[in-house]
């Protein structure tokens, strides 16, 4: 069973995906909150495996939330996914950087809704390659101010060739037939380059890949 939390500030939303989310065998939504705040409070209480957390809330929004959540070892099982009406606006790259696992736009299709919720919970990216080519223009038209490196010098040959793949937005099963690997041993390099660059998840791990510039943006 997946845990779910939701978190916005407008009970209409928050209605309307509890009612889909309630439809489903294997999705339990164990709890509403209506700001940052008292989603903390009730992560503490419940351990869901899902949080969706608006960006835009009052008292405490979903970017200072995810940065806390992130921050606290006891809630590294919590899969943080961004709900926003405005799709790769500029709240999204802090978003990820805070540690959110991906993000979805309010009028998602609801079978489009409930198989992001299923990847959240299975600690998987919600980073599409449409997503992730909107990321990698941001970062061509607003590139970090201060790359950091550190940790790269950690990963194997073969871990920054993953890592750099995934950057572009390709899938294991991609990266595997791009290295000629299996998909296993792909997914192990990514995980190891998550591990060794302390990065939450797959979305963060793309994040670190531009900001530390293993990977840098072509322009089209």
């Amino acid at each position: 069973m997946i845990r779910v939390l939701l978190v916005d500030d407008q009970p209409l939303i928050r209605s309307g995906f509890r009612a889909l989310l309630d439809l489903e065998d294997d999705i339990e939504v164990v709890a509403e909150a209506a700001n940052g705040q008292e989603c903390l409070a009730l992560l503490e209480e419940w351990l869901p495996d899902v949080a969706l957390i608006d960006i835009q809330m009052p008292v405490m929004d979903g970017i200072e939330a995810t940065r806390r959540i992130a921050a606290d070892p006891a809630l590294a099982g919590v899969h943080v996914v961004m709900l926003t009406n405005y799709g790769m606006d500029e709240y999204v790259l802090d978003a990820l950087r805070a540690g959110a696992a991906g993000f979805l736009v309010k009028d998602i299709l609801p079978e489009d809704f409930l198989h992001a919720v299923r990847v959240a919970a299975r600690g998987d990216a919600l980073l599409a390659p449409a997503i992730t080519r909107k990321l990698i223009d941001r970062y061509v038209t607003q590139p970090p101010p201060a790359p950091a490196g550190g940790g790269l010098e950690e990963l194997t040959g073969r871990e920054r060739e993953a890592v750099a793949l995934a950057a572009h937005g390709l899938s294991n099963d991609e990266i595997a037939d791009r290295l000629v690997i299996s998909p296993a041993t792909a997914k192990t390099h990514i995980n190891r380059a998550m591990a060794k660059l302390h990065a939450r998840d797959r979305a963060q791990l793309v994040v670190l890949a531009y900001e530390s510039g293993l990977v840098t943006p072509r322009r089209s």
